[in-house]
């Protein structure tokens, strides 16, 4: 199927649905045809009151007909509350706020955490993408640490080193490392000045 037919064929579904859903939303009376007898004047007409305030005005309407549209039901490209993430979560800034920095989760060791009783579900994370952004230039660099050979580059040459690598598990989103545990996965490496940030 060419592009051309593909976008006039989602045209004319968005163009469907949309009748569809003003239709739900406005929906027509339904016209009835009464006879009107003409009143006498003997006769009044009835007049009810409700003195009830606790009823309230019925306004229910299929809101689960609102929500869905054709492409959502054909894809399922709907996420649940729990899979999303939040841009802002994966982002730490340099300490003048002229930088920001992205950590991607390259490869991970097979290693079981001591104490999970304790300190919960950890992953010792071996390598990671780097992404730094320059907010004056919108220069991206990008770089790729091997933070293990790094960590026993600075045990060598210092005696010392202060990278912890044990990340917990739901602090990797989608591949990312969320943005409060940065620095302990790049201070050998800022140590060493393979990093700057």
């Amino acid at each position: 199927m060419s592009e051309v037919n593909k976008d006039e064929d989602a045209q004319l579904q968005w163009d469907n649905e949309v009748k569809r859903i003003e239709k739900i939303k406005n929906p027509e009376p339904e016209v009835v045809a009464e006879p009107t007898p003409e009143p006498e004047e003997s006769q009044l007409p009835e007049i009810s009151i409700q003195t009830s305030y606790d009823e309230k005005p019925n306004t229910e309407f299929n809101s689960a007909a609102l929500l869905e549209t054709v492409s959502d039901a054909e894809v399922n490209s709907r996420i649940t509350f729990e899979e999303f993430t939040d841009e802002k979560t994966l982002i730490s800034h340099d300490a003048f706020g002229n930088k920001q920095m992205k950590i991607k989760v390259l490869e991970v060791s097979d290693e079981n955490p001591p104490m999970k009783w304790k300190f919960g579900d950890r992953v010792k994370v071996t390598k990671i993408l780097v992404t730094i952004k320059h907010l004056a230039t919108q220069e991206v660099e990008e770089g790729e640490f091997d933070v293990e050979a790094i960590e026993r580059e600075l045990q060598e040459k210092r005696h010392y080193t202060s990278t912890n690598r044990w990340i917990p598990a739901e602090d990797i989103k989608n591949g990312y490392v969320v943005g409060s545990k940065h620095t302990r996965l790049i201070s050998d490496a800022s140590a060493l000045d393979y990093i700057v940030f």
